[in-house]
C-alpha cells in the first residue's frame, strides 16, 4: 500500500487522465489535492492514510461522510479525498462516497461482524446485499447497546420498540425484520444466545406494491445513443453498451457477461442463458450491434484473455470484466450528456432502457408473446405490466357507459331535484 502522499497523488492523477474525465472536473479534483497538500504541510505530515484523510475532511468541511443532497462543491471536495483513500486501500476509485459509517461495538457488535463475515465468505453474498445487511444490523446493535441489552434480553416488546424507534417505512420495516431475524438465528446457532430470539421478530403483511416501470420515448433513446462521442476508445465501448441496453433490453449483468461464445456469426444470432432466470434467449445480430462489436474489438478493447467481450479501460482493472454498477454509470453519464428531460427524477439505468424497449414495442402493436420472448420472460403475465404505461392501449379498453333509466339518477328522481 502506497503511503507517501506525493506518490499516491501521482498514481491517482494518472488514473484520472486515463479515464478521460472532463478537463474542468479534472482541474477541480486536482485543486482539492493541492489544498490537502498544503494542509498536510502545515501539520508536517508526509504519510497519508484514511484516518488522516477523514481528519482533514472533518476539519475543513465539517464531515467526512457524504450527506444527503450535498452542494456540488462539497460533493466534489469529499469525492477528491475519497479517491485518494479508496485508491490507496483497493487500487481503484470507489463507486460512491460513503454516506454512512458502520460502527459495531460490544459483544453484540462482534457477533454482527462475525455474521457479516459468514455472509461474505461462506454464503458469498453480493456486496450490495452485504451493504443492506450492515445498514439494518448496525441500527439494531446500536439500539441494544444503548439500552444495555443482550440477545437473551430480547422479547416481542423490545423488538417492536426497536422498529417503532426507527420510524421505518413498510418496505424498510419488512427488509429490516428479515435481516435481523437471520442474524438472531445465526447468534443462536453459534452459541451466542441461550434461546432462539428470532421468534420475537413478528411476521408482517407487507406486500410489495406493483410499481409502474420507468420508460423513455423513442426520440429520447435516439438522443441518448447520439450523444456518444465514438472517436475515443471509451466512446466505442460505451456505444456498444448502450446499444445492448436499448436495442435488446439486456439487464446489466447480461451485458457484463456477454462473451465471444454467445455470438453465432455465421447465422447472425446471439444466444445465451439469462443470468437472472437462466432462461435461454436468442437475439438477431443486428447490423448496428454487429458493427459496434467489430469497431470496439478492432480499435478499443484492451488486450486480455478473458472471454467477456466488454472489459474495463481503467489502468487498475484494465482488461477485466465490468461490474453491473459500471453499466448503470455509463447509462447515467449519457442521460446527462443528452439532456434527457427530467431524467434525474426517474429511474435512469439499464433497466429503464429495458422497460422502454418493451413499452415502445407494445406501442407498435407487437404481440405480447413476442415481447415476452424478447424480454426473456417465462410467463406472458410478467410482461403485462407494460400495458399499464401505454395510455393509448388503455383507452381502447374503456367500455362505453350504458344508458341509465333509473329515476334515482335523473334530475328529478324519487327524492326530488338533485
Amino acid at each position: 500500500m502506497v503511503t507517501d502522499f506525493e506518490e499516491l497523488v501521482l498514481l491517482c492523477d494518472e488514473e484520472l487522465r486515463h479515464r478521460e474525465y472532463e478537463s474542468c472536473y479534472y482541474v477541480r479534483i486536482t485543486r482539492q489535492w493541492d489544498c490537502l497538500r498544503e494542509w498536510l504541510s502545515q501539520k508536517e505530515i508526509t504519510e497519508f492514510n484514511e484516518d488522516i484523510g477523514n481528519s482533514y475532511c472533518d476539519e475543513i468541511f465539517g464531515t467526512h461522510l457524504m450527506p444527503k443532497r450535498p452542494p456540488v462543491k462539497l460533493r466534489e471536495n469529499l469525492r477528491a479525498v475519497r479517491m485518494l483513500i479508496s485508491y490507496q486501500k483497493n487500487g481503484d476509485f470507489e463507486f460512491r462516497c460513503r454516506s454512512v459509517e458502520y460502527i459495531f461495538s460490544g459483544s453484540v457488535g462482534e457477533t454482527a461482524l462475525a455474521y457479516l463475515d459468514y455472509c461474505k465468505n461462506e454464503l458469498v453474498l453480493a456486496e450490495k446485499t452485504l451493504e443492506n445487511k450492515r445498514l439494518y444490523l448496525c441500527s439494531f446493535c446500536n439500539y441494544l447497546n444503548v439500552k444495555g441489552l443482550g440477545f437473551d434480553d430480547l422479547s416481542i416488546e423490545e423488538t417492536e420498540s426497536f422498529f417503532a424507534s426507527m420510524n421505518y417505512t413498510l418496505a424498510s420495516r419488512h427488509n429490516a425484520a428479515r435481516n435481523i431475524k437471520l442474524f438472531l438465528q445465526f447468534a443462536y446457532d453459534n452459541g451466542k444466545s441461550i434461546k432462539d430470539t428470532s421468534v420475537f421478530i413478528l411476521p408482517d403483511n407487507y406486500k410489495k406494491d406493483c410499481k409502474l416501470p420507468t420508460t423513455y420515448e423513442e426520440d429520447e433513446i435516439k438522443e441518448l445513443i447520439s450523444s456518444v462521442e465514438r472517436a475515443s476508445a471509451i466512446g466505442k465501448r460505451d456505444y456498444l453498451i448502450l446499444l445492448l441496453a436499448t436495442e435488446y433490453g439486456w439487464r446489466a449483468k447480461d451485458i457484463t457477461r456477454f462473451s465471444f461464445g454467445d455470438i453465432d456469426w455465421d447465422n447472425n444470432v446471439i444466444h445465451f442463458n439469462q443470468h437472472k432466470t437462466d432462461v435461454p434467449v436468442d437475439f438477431p445480430l443486428l447490423s448496428t450491434v454487429g458493427n459496434a462489436i467489430i469497431d470496439y474489438l478492432k480499435y478499443a478493447r484492451p488486450e486480455t484473455d478473458v472471454p467477456e467481450i466488454i472489459v474495463s479501460m481503467e489502468n487498475v482493472n484494465k482488461g477485466k470484466p465490468l461490474s453491473s454498477p459500471t453499466i448503470h454509470s455509463v447509462v447515467t453519464k449519457y442521460m446527462k450528456r443528452a439532456g434527457i428531460k427530467n431524467w434525474q427524477n426517474k429511474k435512469h439505468g439499464p433497466h429503464a432502457m429495458r422497460h422502454s424497449l418493451a413499452t415502445n414495442l407494445l406501442r407498435k402493436n407487437v404481440a405480447m408473446p413476442v415481447i415476452s420472448t424478447v424480454m426473456g420472460h417465462q410467463r406472458t403475465e410478467t410482461t403485462s405490466v407494460y400495458i399499464s404505461v401505454d395510455h393509448d392501449k388503455l383507452k381502447q379498453c374503456a367500455l362505453p357507459m350504458p344508458a341509465l333509466h333509473s329515476p334515482f339518477y335523473s334530475k328529478e328522481g324519487s327524492h326530488g331535484k338533485v
